[in-house]
């Protein structure tokens, strides 16, 4: 079943991938020349190289190759995806387009307007006996050479019809560069920093205005290095939190390959320290290795467990993906035998967990792994598979923050989904 549906998906990709080559590449060009044969191999190489990057990281080739094939094949993928919109975009451009060219050529005056050549009066020769015989206007061999010139000879209808289709292409083309163009700086740059007061109804006087950095998805891997991770924990230590909430999706391959990028994390500054729990991620990369890595780093990971703070209870657990391995969520051995009088914050890589969340009475959950849809239209796939796809939100007495997360997955690039890091600042009822 699973090889049926694979098959039927490459498939639909081949078909749109050839909907949008003819559009961009064979409506826009003519005969085999060297601008066709281009587009062609760019729709080739192209798709070879996105399903190589895609194979060499699901795979865990070696590292190596999965950063030479990162950088053009992801970027790609972002691509591919745009310039499709902008060609189904350019459907409805195009035949406007087409009759406004048509009325100009309308309007347009006739030049050097005369009689056509086949009304002119056919020649004659002079005959033996002086009278005039009448001969064809033209040789059988240049009637011939006539109809051959004007069927290689393009149509007003195949030349406008060929304008158009440049135009629109082109259109679309640099649109779908300029989003991606645009999407991948906003990332490279680093995220910015949003801050959410959050009104917690157990919250102690004492804590009002304490602020937890809650960061997610930083994705670590052959595309986002140790440079990145850098500008991730600069932003952080910039807000001068009281504690550090890294919610999942780190890295996206193993300590050997990945441990020197992780290293700046080491750096992370919050006066009650910085706490960590695993994202699906971290169980496709070995969540066990990191898990003792940012411990070495110098953060708490809480695997299924709780520390009593000063005013609240922190609590983390593992993400869903840990099932597989038995190591899923345990919100009972996380939760249990706490003081409900106490107000309680949980960090909890994914949305969906909000429903365990409200059945153990918590005040917050803290998530990510939705990148707020990461490519527009991708905000509409992750509402359908996500109570919250970013922001706050309430369920019952337990609210729900999702962050967008710092990083990105896949293409380096994010559209109309800015990474962000979110400064949690609680706030009191009773101040």
């Amino acid at each position: 079943m699973i090889i049926v549906v694979g098959l039927v998906a490459l498939a639909v990709v081949a078909v749109l991938y050839w909907y949008v080559w003819r559009r961009l590449v064979r409506d826009t060009t003519t005969g085999w020349g060297w601008p066709r044969r281009l587009g062609t191999a760019l729709f080739v190489v192209g798709p070879a190289l996105m399903f190589a990057a895609l194979f060499a990281e699901v795979g865990h080739a070696p590292f190596l190759l999965q950063r030479t094939l990162a950088w053009p094949g992801f970027l790609w993928m972002a691509l591919s995806l745009y310039l499709l919109l902008a060609v189904v975009a350019g459907e409805a451009v195009r035949p406007l387009l087409t009759r406004v060219l048509e009325q100009r050529s309308l309007k347009r005056p006739a030049r050097g307007a005369g009689p056509h050549p086949s009304a002119a009066p056919p020649r004659s020769a002079p005959s033996h006996d002086g009278e005039q015989l009448s001969q064809p206007a033209e040789a059988p061999l240049k009637q011939l050479t006539r109809t051959e010139n004007l069927t290689l000879t393009p149509t007003p209808t195949a030349t406008r019809r060929l304008f158009v289709s440049r135009v629109v292409g082109g259109a679309a083309a640099t649109a779908a560069m300029a989003t991606v163009g645009l999407g991948t700086y906003g990332v490279l740059r680093g995220p910015s920093v949003k801050r959410v007061t959050v009104p917690l109804a157990k919250l102690p006087r004492a804590a009002h205005g304490y602020r937890i950095a809650v960061v997610s998805d930083i994705h670590l891997g052959p595309v986002l290095g140790r440079g990145f991770a850098q500008r991730v924990v600069d932003t952080i230590n910039a807000t001068r939190p009281d504690l550090i909430a890294v919610v999942g999706d780190l890295v996206d391959g193993s300590v050997k390959d990945l441990g020197p990028a992780a290293a700046p994390l080491a750096q992370l500054s919050a006066r009650h320290g910085a706490y960590f729990v695993t994202g699906n991620h971290e169980y496709f990369s070995g969540a066990a290795q990191w898990v003792e890595e940012v411990r070495s780093l110098g953060l708490h990971p809480l695997e299924n467990a709780r520390t009593e703070l000063a005013h609240f209870d922190l609590a983390g657990v593992n993400d869903l993906a840990g099932e597989s391995t038995g190591q899923g969520p345990d919100f009972d051995r996380a939760l249990a035998g706490r003081d409900p009088a106490r107000a309680c914050v949980l960090l909890a890589h994914q949305p969906v967990q909000i429903h365990e969340a409200v059945r153990h009475h918590v005040d917050l959950q803290l998530s990510g792994h939705t990148h707020g849809g990461q490519l527009w239209p991708g905000d509409l796939v992750a509402a359908a598979a996500n109570p919250t796809v970013a922001g706050l939100d309430r369920y019952g007495d337990t609210q729900l923050y999702v962050s967008r997360g710092a990083g990105a997955w896949g293409p380096p690039t994010r559209v109309g989904a800015p990474s962000d890091i979110t400064v949690i600042e609680l706030a009191s009822r009773h101040a």
